[in-house]
């Protein structure tokens, strides 16, 4: 059963895929997901999906959905509100189980093009429905899923945080050591590494053990509950410091080193709606393991 006292740290949503994304004191989680999580993205002259993978300065800008549609910012670029487009997928794109989506309009794509310093489109996509989870992730087809890469639900917690965070400082002191014993100039000193570097829809704090999220087969909290869907295989995008889109080592050297199996290294857990409602931050987290 549950750890004790665990709660709803924080929730946030992604409106656009690899933009930042919005903190928020409640949210709906529909079948889909929060509501409004991960319905836009940009794509290339060809349909290809751009991600902050290649593409860093995605994570200087700001998407906020809005009534009707979302709010687009940063820095040197004027705020752009964002209709939902009304017509039928006109948009031939590159995403799995995804063949069409329905671009947004000249000023949006204008606007993403000069965020990239390249021609880009911004799309929208109409219904999740259109778009199923494959097997491998823990889901079907038949559930619904957004321009995520792989479940609904993305949820972390601050004890694997910190456990990570330790073994990377520990990490960065032996590159420090080895530095020094070689004449070189030392690293730059460490900074812990931040949870938005995960991109996490809800973060659970609380009396935990470091990944013992890694067990969990359903999660309780507000409305809602939540079912395992997989263990979370993180990328280089973990890498870019949200802030800077500078990229480093870390975090995905400590996770090779402590956290690598069947060929990935893992932080969090994917997760699937099975009752939907709201969660708000503070809310108590009840867990089951699998």
């Amino acid at each position: 059963m549950s750890e004790p006292a665990l709660v709803a740290s924080a929730l946030t949503v992604f409106p656009v895929k690899s933009f930042a994304g919005t903190p928020m004191t409640s949210m709906e989680i529909e079948v889909a997901g929060p509501r409004g999580d991960r319905r836009w993205m940009v794509v290339d002259q060809h349909g290809s999906t751009l991600t902050a993978r290649s593409h860093p300065r995605m994570l200087a800008a700001r998407a906020t959905s809005s009534v009707g549609g979302v709010r687009l910012q940063a820095d040197g670029l004027p705020t752009l509100d964002v209709a939902e487009p009304s017509g039928p997928p006109d948009v031939p794109v590159q995403l799995s189980r995804l063949d069409t989506a329905t671009r947004a309009g000249d000023e949006a794509d204008a606007w993403c093009s000069e965020l990239l310093g390249q021609a880009v489109r911004l799309v929208h996509l109409d219904d999740p429905a259109r778009r199923g989870m494959a097997e491998r992730f823990g889901g079907s087809l038949a559930d619904p899923l957004a321009l995520v890469d792989t479940s609904p639900v993305h949820v972390t917690t601050t004890a694997s945080l910190r456990r990570l965070d330790a073994w990377a400082a520990e990490l960065h002191d032996e590159r420090v050591d080895r530095a020094l014993a070689a004449g070189k100039p030392a690293p730059e000193p460490w900074h812990p590494l931040d949870m938005r570097r995960f991109r996490p829809n809800l973060v659970v704090d609380g009396d935990l053990e470091p990944f013992a999220e890694d067990r969990w087969g359903r999660v309780a909290v507000g409305d809602v509950e939540l079912r395992f869907g997989s263990r979370c295989g993180r990328c280089v995008l973990t890498t870019i410091d949200p802030d800077t889109q500078v990229k480093g080592k870390e975090p995905l050297a400590s996770l090779a080193r402590h956290r690598r199996g069947d060929g990935e290294v893992w932080f969090g857990i994917q997760m699937v709606p099975v009752r939907t409602g709201r969660v708000a931050v503070g809310d108590r987290v009840e867990t089951t393991d699998r």
